[in-house]
């Protein structure tokens, strides 16, 4: 199956919970067991999953990866977005979903998230769905 991707315009910065089009790239695929990669191809934006029950989680983590991540005078990337390139290198550019069932095998509170660094912006991201050869 090619990989499928999916358009998603973002505000300054921030994290989009993208498991619905997980759920749905997944089902249409038919893949009853396998591995779902979710991938982020920019540089100052990246995935993970965290906890989708509470939005306050999402604010926190925003928080302290400013914290960690603040803009330095000292960076000399001219386009002045160094920090955002620090929060996606410490995010990932992807995450790997086992399926079952034909569905992601996420826990109770996890969701997957396009997280944004940069924006606002149109990005893209893309969902490759693997099926296990044993079946």
């Amino acid at each position: 199956m090619e990989a499928k991707e999916i358009s998603l315009r973002t505000d300054c910065e921030g994290m989009y919970n993208v498991t619905a089009s997980l759920r749905e790239v997944i089902l249409d695929s038919g893949v009853q067991s396998g591995l779902a990669i979710v991938y982020c191809p920019h540089t100052t934006a990246g995935i993970t999953i965290n906890e989708n029950a509470d939005p306050d989680v999402q604010h926190d983590l925003l928080l302290g990866w400013a914290a960690a991540f603040p803009d330095r005078p000292q960076f000399l990337h001219a386009e002045g977005n160094s920090a955002a390139h620090l929060k996606a290198s410490c995010v990932g550019a992807s995450q790997t979903v086992l399926i079952e069932d034909g569905r992601p095998m996420l826990g109770t509170w996890q969701g997957v998230y396009f997280c944004e660094f940069d924006g606002p912006r149109t990005r893209r991201y893309c969902i490759k769905v693997l099926e296990d050869s044993r079946e």
